[in-house]
């Protein structure tokens, strides 16, 4: 028996059978409030990373610690796991624009609480990416940018300092893909203040969990021994082609 306007028992086991025939999960599949049948697109989540790249130890010759990173390795890893928990949340989730609500609903906590999590775990990629170079003066590509856009290498990274100091989370380098040309961005948090049609250059993390194991309090050495171990090659590499 089944209901008399729902699929019979038969007809769900036919489509389970049809979908294992394709290889792919019946749980892809689900019986929605008309009892018609519809696909559920399974989250595509982020890989979670496992270990700091090596070369990014190489900063202990400038004061930044192997422990420092080891210990920024579990930040890194917490935002690409709620990344995945938040993505199979909204992917689970009874969408219904009836009980959406600015002031508190789930979907806007989802929503917002969403990009923190996933751009917290895309600047750390791209602040450990370009880690673990002999920092210096830019080479390549960027150092033309630079030069076009603050006059000077000297000039630019003077305005990265002063820019790591007034932020209280991240500093960005980033192209603007309208002007072509590089800025030094604050992010108070990972989530503020978005600029659209850029390209993430650098991401230097400057809250207090990136230096305080080895500078303490003293933000501005942390950013100078920031700026000797820059990866330009890998910097280059950010670059729109």
């Amino acid at each position: 028996m089944h209901e008399p306007n729902g699929p019979s028992r038969r007809d769900v086991l036919s489509a389970f059978g049809a979908v294992s025939i394709l290889g792919t999960s019946p749980l892809a599949f689900g019986i929605n409030k008309e009892n018609t049948m519809e696909t559920i697109i399974a989250p595509k989540l982020v890989d979670v990373p496992q270990a700091i790249p090596e070369k990014v130890y190489t900063s202990e010759r400038v004061g930044i610690s192997r422990k420092t990173h080891d210990e920024h390795l579990k930040l890194w890893q917490g935002y690409a796991n709620k990344t995945n928990e938040i993505r199979k949340a909204l992917a689970e989730m009874e969408v219904d624009p009836a009980k959406a609500n600015q002031i508190y609903s789930m979907m806007r906590a989802l929503k917002v609480d969403y990009t923190f999590a996933y751009e917290g775990f895309i600047n750390h990629n791209v602040y450990f990416e370009t880690l673990g170079g002999n920092g210096g003066q830019a080479t390549g590509k960027v150092a033309d940018l630079i030069v076009a856009a603050y006059g000077s290498f000297e000039k630019w990274a003077t305005d990265m300092k002063a820019t790591g100091i007034a932020g209280r989370g991240w500093v960005y380098l980033a192209y603007d893909h309208d002007e072509k040309r590089v800025f030094n961005y604050i992010g108070d948090a990972q989530n503020t203040f978005p600029v659209w049609n850029h390209t993430l250059l650098l991401a230097m993390d400057v809250y207090e969990h990136a230096y305080y194991l080895d500078f303490q309090t003293a933000r501005a050495k942390y950013i100078d021994a920031y700026m000797q171990c820059i990866d330009w090659n890998a910097v280059n590499k950010r670059i729109p082609g």
